[in-house]
């Protein structure tokens, strides 16, 4: 095994209203983030032969994201048309393609996916089966970041997610993405559901009310750093992103995997590496996740 992560799943292009154009896609901002972080990253993706494509590819070069064998293809780049309201806060359309083979992950440390990737057919049954193919060491995790008009129906939603957790070792939700899986339960009830599935590590973000986190049967809160919001553009990548570097960091990606406890401490480090990641990036305009530099900074300056 190597230190490589792969990660699966979209990468597209946000097209602002106003005209301002990014690259986005809420695996290929976890991708950037771990890149950005210090970790080889490749991604497996679908990126088009066109003006889109080359912003995305030139955007993963600057992070030093690798790209999967399969990921350049001859079609349109796909596109999300993103609204920002009055407090910051993006909604979507989105117009997007997503037929991939399975990846190979042989020999990877981390094999993350989520979002459309793991959610939309034809491409979520070649996630989910990269991720039965993947080596016991090796720790799978899942962001669901729920897109609903590009997901298929919620049962089959529901199915999928279900069948991605008994796999996964940790998956995180958005409050939002909580509320559509399980529209009737708390959050409480909606994270105990998923570590019933298997996932060891589940946590579930809620903006400026922080985090909550069940691992292994115990309960871990933690609060959101007070910041300035640009936008909160990428805030949930971002925190995903600095959750598993801060889980490679601290080795707690072997304990999860070997089905050893993993201390209270090194959950407590993990989250509130995430919390200060998403702060640095909704400080900032778009999906801007943070150096290794800056994460550490502001990790430093929290602890003062």
């Amino acid at each position: 095994m190597t230190d490589r992560i792969a990660v699966i799943g979209e990468a597209l292009v946000d097209v602002v209203e106003g005209g301002e154009t990014h690259a986005g896609g809420s695996p290929m901002n976890i991708a950037v983030g771990l890149a950005r972080l210090g970790h080889p990253t490749t991604l497996h993706a679908r990126i088009g032969a066109d003006d889109y494509g080359a912003l995305i590819r030139a955007h993963l070069d600057e992070a030093g994201v690798s790209l999967g064998p399969d990921t350049l293809v001859t079609g349109p780049t796909s596109t999300a048309i993103a609204r920002v309201d009055a407090e910051g806060k993006a909604s979507y359309a989105f117009d997007i393609d997503w037929d991939i083979p399975a990846p190979d992950v042989t020999g990877t440390r981390l094999v993350h996916t989520g979002s459309i990737g793991a959610l939309r057919e034809p491409g979520a049954a070649a996630a989910l089966a990269a991720l039965g193919t993947a080596a016991a060491n090796t720790l799978l995790t899942l962001d669901p970041n729920i897109r609903p008009d590009v997901i298929g129906t919620k049962e089959e939603v529901l199915r999928r997610v279900a069948d991605l957790a008994a796999l996964c070792q940790v998956v995180k939700l958005s409050d939002e993405d909580a509320a559509w899986l399980a529209p009737d339960a708390t959050l409480e009830k909606a994270l105990a559901d998923l570590a019933a599935h298997g996932a060891r590590f589940v946590v579930v973000t809620r903006g400026s009310e922080g985090c909550l986190a069940l691992v292994d049967g115990a309960w871990f809160a933690r609060p959101a750093q007070r910041v300035v919001v640009a936008d909160t553009i990428g805030a949930g990548d971002a925190f995903m992103s600095g959750l598993l570097h801060a889980l490679l960091r601290d080795g707690t990606d072997g304990l999860l995997t070997a089905g050893e406890p993993v201390p209270d401490d090194a959950v407590l480090a993990a989250l509130d590496t995430a919390l200060a990641s998403a702060a640095l990036t909704v400080a900032r305009a778009g999906a801007n996740p943070p150096s290794t530099a800056e994460l550490d900074q502001a990790l430093r300056a929290s602890r003062e």
